[in-house]
């Protein structure tokens, strides 16, 4: 079974995620994309996104893996891990959900939530 048109812009966005690849990114957005980090921040539109890419706090490229994704609709769920080098030189580790929804073949939103972990994969 081949993989939805959706579910590939999932993958090229967070391989530009990968790669720190702003262009890449911001290609798989609408012009008014919206982007909430539960907790932390919601910003909205491309420029707005641009400037949140990359983190002074976390000046590596980020290690994200897509662990699984389903799809309904116009939205994809996806369950994700993540790793950055932080500045101080430790390692952040997370767990991640987040919901990308479309309009037509962009992400209009994504709504992520995330968990730090600190001992091993569920704490």
């Amino acid at each position: 079974m081949s993989e939805s048109a959706n579910k590939a812009t999932v993958r090229r966005y967070i391989d530009g995620f990968n790669k720190l690849d702003a262009d890449q990114i911001l290609s798989c957005l609408t012009d008014d994309v919206r982007w909430t980090v539960f907790g932390h921040f919601q910003l909205e539109g491309k420029e707005a996104y641009r400037g949140a890419i990359s983190n002074p706090d976390t000046p590596g490229k980020p290690r994200i893996e897509i662990v699984r994704m389903v799809e309904e609709g116009n939205t994809i769920m996806a369950e994700l891990y993540g790793e950055a080098d932080h500045k101080d030189g430790a390692t952040i580790r997370m767990a991640m959900g987040e919901v990308f929804v479309f309009r037509g073949s962009l992400i209009s939103e994504r709504r992520a939530f995330v968990i730090p972990l600190q001992e091993n994969d569920f704490r």
